[in-house]
């Protein structure tokens, strides 16, 4: 059993004991910090495989614990599932556009929170450790190594989430090939994840983004999905 460490952000004594018996159950090491300084703090000393973050937190709030993490280089690439309370679209949009990797709403699961944490580590295992292949695209424009989990856009690093990354590289993989939503969410997430298609809207919008001049080359085929597009106009 993994003996991977797991940081709970979570200021609700009980719920944070909740969590930490079941990841502890699964085999997981376990540390909890119950406010958001604590959590950027426990980052840094511990260097977590996994953060597990609420929102709702005394002293910095789980939105700008996400941020601050996402923008340290780092700790760019940690895996950020989100647990909270504020289940509206706007706050889960929200959460995702800082760069959290997924997200769980109160009340919770512990059997599916598990499935979902487990999903999150073996793709972050995955693309540490995916036979060393480097896709090369767009004229050698834009580089995709899943060994180092580095994606270069003009010889140029750019930061990207593990949902993002594995988001950019199964549409790579077959440039020209449209994808569903279901289809990107059964790839990146797993075939029995169930999430909305307006999270993969947001996962392609921070990834055009990151690509800066090469945005164009992941393209929306209106009412079907997304295509990595094999000569984009940049």
């Amino acid at each position: 059993m993994s003996a991977e460490t797991v940081l709970v952000v979570e200021d609700e004594a009980e719920i944070a004991d909740l969590i930490k018996f079941h990841l502890e159950r699964d085999g997981f090491r376990v540390s909890v910090a119950r406010s958001g300084r604590k959590a950027l703090e426990s980052v840094q000393v511990l260097e977590p495989a996994l953060l597990l973050l609420d929102l709702m937190l005394p002293e910095i709030d789980g939105l700008e614990v996400c941020r601050r993490i996402r923008a340290n280089n780092e700790h760019a690439d940690l895996p950020i599932l989100m647990l909270t309370a504020k289940g509206s679209e706007s706050d889960i949009v929200a959460g995702l556009e800082l760069g959290a990797d997924d997200y769980m709403t109160k009340p919770f699961s512990p059997r599916v929170l598990l499935a979902r944490v487990r999903a999150l580590l073996r793709r972050n295992s995955a693309a540490d450790s995916a036979g060393g292949r480097v896709l090369s695209l767009l004229g050698g424009r834009l580089q995709i190594d899943a060994v180092r989990h580095v994606v270069s856009v003009d010889g140029a690093p750019i930061e990207l989430t593990i949902t993002e990354f594995e988001l950019l590289r199964h549409l790579a993989l077959r440039p020209g090939f449209v994808r569903t939503r279901d289809q990107i969410i059964a790839a990146v997430h797993g075939a029995n994840t169930i999430l909305s298609s307006r999270t993969v809207d947001v996962h392609v919008t921070a990834v055009r983004r990151k690509l800066g001049p090469l945005t164009d080359a992941v393209e929306t085929v209106r009412g079907v999905g997304y295509r990595f597009c094999e000569a984009p106009t940049v």
